[in-house]
């Protein structure tokens, strides 16, 4: 458990807020509160921290089954739950059966409300103090607009019974900008463990970065066939800029051990880490549990996985894909020390002995895991169940995604211990974990410079996009690349650095390998290479909130 800058969650119910619609009852929220400076930082600490319960476990789920680095699977029925997470896996996501994902699209339209409250709150958007909630809005717009296209731009408080439409991807793209390019330099400046998981000039900087190099993506129609990845982006010199006000700045660095940032132990020390999520397992109630879905079905037993027994069950449904784990075939590389499974010059090999890793250090240990008197080996291959199961009921490999619940089934797929768990917070706090999660990382304003380069953008500052990319595999002791990097190049190399940090989709996007072949999503789902997969339908609950709304690609997502 860490001691943080964030205030608890009995200080941050001062401003609690909650809707799950745009139609809400201005007189529910609270227009006076305490004139303190406690209870104004209590304001901005509950505008600022409105995403973490959804990045805890529900985004995480859709964004990452979504891409090539995970499928989940289900246990002979186990963690099937109506195919909500399977359907991210095959790009053939129900508007019903995942509303547990996508309603997330009510937790950033909640905080984006809860900041618009407190805005209003503390005076108005002609506030200089205002600017960082302002920032963080503009975020959780990002959000929703990345994953849903079009959307609401709510800059004020609604008034009783007001209902707003959604703006087309590329008038909020324009607004998002605007709204960034206001503020940033009235947010906070410093870095330091005051100003660390709010909005900064830097948060600003990198979010404009990310906003530029998708330009193509937002101001387009990403959804028709004829989008071409490769077209001219207008924004790549403004990208470039926003990266190097951060490069410059001389806050940031990669001086950090690659897989010692993703500890339980980070925090406002690591100098890679722009804008993170700090995470308390003693504190959040809704806190982050991405080891309870990642660890293998039956790793929390005597003889586990980690070196701790988990008294608290795990899940065990989402596991990596073998064409992503191809990714991590570079010797020496300390990003292979976040995968459980054979990796750098063992890459061939396509079975995997696990060894507990230590709970202090995630290292693997020379203790054999086993289960039930059995030694643990994980396949990276991920194989359907197909004859009977144990109750003689027939098995036909199907969407379902089903591998079995037995050993057999619960050890397929290689797994990510990158945001490894404290098991004694874990077993405490309900699976909760102390890791902070990084939104935006000097890593990624160093590759995204290296990519709008490649793309055409005018090289600044003596950076080559070789020299930016080979820094990249310089502080993880990788072998240097030697040459020039290819758009193809980037893509692996940001597939290696940013696994579990939700930009795969983002990036598999804006690449044109969306559609590619990977899981069983090409088996199953005979629209697996619609372009329209490339934003995500509502949910039912939203569209039955907002009845003024239609759905995504009319037809499609019906």
């Amino acid at each position: 458990m860490k001691t943080r800058y964030i205030f608890s969650s009995a200080i941050l119910a001062l401003t609690a807020i909650s809707c799950t619609d745009l139609d809400v009852d201005i007189k529910s929220q609270y227009t006076e509160l305490p004139d303190s400076e406690i209870a104004t930082e209590a304001q901005l600490s509950n505008a600022f921290y409105g995403f973490r319960g959804a990045l805890g476990r529900r985004f995480d789920e859709g964004v990452s089954c979504n891409s090539d680095e995970y499928t989940a699977v289900s246990f002979d029925g186990d963690y099937l739950n109506g195919r909500d997470m399977a359907n991210f896996s095959l790009h053939m996501i129900d508007p019903d059966a995942s509303k547990n994902q996508l309603n997330v699209y009510n937790d950033l339209q909640s905080a984006i409300t809860n900041c618009n409250q407190v805005i209003f709150n503390l005076g108005g958007e002609d506030v200089d103090a205002v600017a960082p909630v302002r920032a963080v809005r503009a975020f959780y717009t990002f959000l929703l607009m990345d994953l849903w296209g079009d959307t609401p731009i709510i800059d004020h408080i609604l008034a009783e019974g007001e209902r707003i439409d959604r703006t087309p991807r590329a008038k909020v793209a324009e607004w998002i900008e605007s709204e960034l390019l206001t503020v940033r330099d009235k947010c906070y400046t410093e870095v330091n463990p005051f100003t660390y998981g709010k909005p900064t000039c830097w948060m600003v900087d990198a979010l404009l970065a990310k906003l530029y190099i998708n330009w193509n993506v937002y101001t387009k129609d990403v959804t028709k066939s004829d989008w071409n990845p490769d077209a001219p982006n207008a924004k790549l010199d403004d990208c470039i800029a926003a990266c190097d006000r951060i490069i410059n700045s001389k806050h940031f660095n990669l001086n950090d051990d690659y897989k010692i940032k993703f500890m339980y132990t980070n925090g406002s020390q690591i100098k890679d880490f722009i804008y993170a999520m700090p995470y308390d397992a003693a504190t959040d109630t809704d806190g982050l549990n991405y080891a309870r879905f990642r660890t293998w079905r039956r790793g929390q037993e005597k003889n586990g996985f980690y070196s701790i027994e988990m008294t608290n069950s795990v899940g065990g449904n989402m596991v990596l894909t073998p064409k992503f784990v191809e990714l991590f075939c570079l010797p020496g590389d300390r990003r292979n020390d976040v995968i459980a499974g054979n990796v750098g010059d063992k890459i061939s090999e396509s079975t995997f002995d696990v060894y507990q890793y230590d709970n202090a250090t995630g290292d693997p240990t020379t203790v054999r895991n086993t289960y039930e008197g059995t030694d643990i080996t994980f396949t990276k291959d991920i194989t359907l169940a197909s004859g009977v199961d144990k109750d003689g009921n027939p098995q036909i490999p199907n969407a379902d995604l089903n591998v079995g619940a037995n050993i057999t089934g619960w050890t397929q797929g290689y797994r990510s211990i990158k945001f490894f768990p404290d098991v004694n917070d874990y077993n405490i706090y309900s699976r909760r974990q102390d890791n902070d999660v990084p939104i935006f990382r000097y890593a990624d304003i160093l590759l995204t410079k290296c990519e709008a380069i490649v793309r055409g953008g005018i090289a600044t500052g003596n950076d080559t996009a070789q020299s930016l990319f080979d820094q990249i595999r310089s502080y993880v002791h990788a072998p240097l690349l030697g040459q020039t990097p290819s758009l193809d190049d980037i893509l692996d190399e940001r597939g290696r650095e940013f696994l579990d940090e939700h930009w795969r989709r983002n990036d598999l996007i804006r690449f044109g390998k969306f559609e590619e072949p990977w899981g069983f999503k090409d088996e199953y789902n005979p629209n697996a290479r619609d372009p329209r997969n490339r934003i995500w339908p509502l949910s039912v609950d939203i569209l039955n909130n907002n009845t003024n709304w239609t759905q995504n690609c009319p037809g499609f997502y019906d």
